[in-house]
């Protein structure tokens, strides 16, 4: 893979957002996006790369949004650089295999979380309740089992630095009103059935997943990302066993390791050993490779 980026800077753009993984950069009528190396735990931004990881993002999404397209459209126009304004290319090196050229939208203040199984806060919550975000569950439910069918559990969107905080479906409609909750609920799990039955068929199993949607003039469309191992749980179906947590392709590995040393979960993180670097990038490969049937990004 071509050259690591922790941060673009790109003096000719002007800069939307810098989020936890993303350079946004404001093309007037349209936003260009760049997926850095960077990767973030516990909503902390680590201060080690993940050499390449942006180009294994971009390349996971943008193989479910022509996927997905069916179902809704998504933000993506190009994502080729000589598809770019020519003020962008330029910039050619940073931004090939990582950047998305997409439509500009208002962003619904709600991330749009699906599980298919139950882990992570969902467990945690379901241990001290018995419910997920107010969805009561069966009982007898053990670490990381699949539920009856896929829920729908909505999660406020923190800005920088902030935690998501789980919320009701009915929170969920005070905020943006009965007919867009009801659509983005449909949506997120209808999204969500058929990632889900892809991906296992590539032995992959999704337990769950958050989804971004935003509003332009012809309604709803899918942005961001999707189905990717940062924004979900990604579990191998070779060695899924309910009871406890399982082995991932996603970032449980460092979230995993960075619970095992001395770190309070705020700013400033610790320094990630080389290995754990590596083999975070490892564990992308594998997804991409599983899915996308590609052993790197380029």
């Amino acid at each position: 893979m071509a050259q690591t980026v922790f941060e673009t800077k790109f003096d000719d753009l002007s800069v939307f957002k810098r989020g936890k993984v993303r350079d946004v950069y404001d093309l007037e009528d349209r936003l260009l996006m760049v997926a850095t190396d960077r990767i973030s735990a516990f909503d902390v931004i680590m201060k080690d790369p993940v050499p390449g990881k942006g180009k294994i993002l971009t390349r996971i999404s943008l193989f479910w949004f022509d996927i997905i397209s069916s179902i809704i459209d998504n933000h993506v126009i190009a994502s080729d650089v000589d598809q770019y304004p020519q003020i962008c290319r330029q910039y050619r090196d940073e931004l090939e295999g990582r950047s998305m050229l997409v439509k500009k939208t208002r962003p619904l203040p709600v991330e749009c979380v699906v599980r298919g199984y139950i882990s992570g806060s969902g467990w945690k919550s379901y241990q001290k309740t018995g419910e997920v975000c107010g969805i009561r569950l069966p009982d007898g439910l053990r670490e990381s089992d699949r539920l009856p069918e896929p829920i729908f559990t909505p999660s406020t969107k923190a800005e920088l630095g902030e935690h998501d905080i789980n919320i009701s479906y009915d929170h969920m409609v005070d905020l943006i009103g009965t007919q867009k909750a009801q659509q983005v609920r449909d949506l997120s799990l209808e999204i969500y059935q058929k990632g889900a039955e892809i991906a296992e068929k590539s032995g992959i199993i999704i337990a769950d997943t958050k989804f971004e949607f935003g509003e332009n003039e012809n309604g709803l469309i899918l942005i961001d990302e999707v189905l990717t191992p940062d924004s979900s749980r990604f579990w191998p179906k070779a060695t899924y066993q309910p009871g406890g947590p399982q082995a991932s392709f996603d970032k449980q590995y460092l979230r995993d390791y960075l619970n095992s040393v001395d770190w309070d979960k705020t700013p400033p993180p610790p320094h990630l050993p080389a290995e754990v670097i590596e083999n975070t990038k490892s564990k992308y490969l594998e997804a991409l490779q599983a899915l996308v049937g590609q052993t790197d990004a380029s």
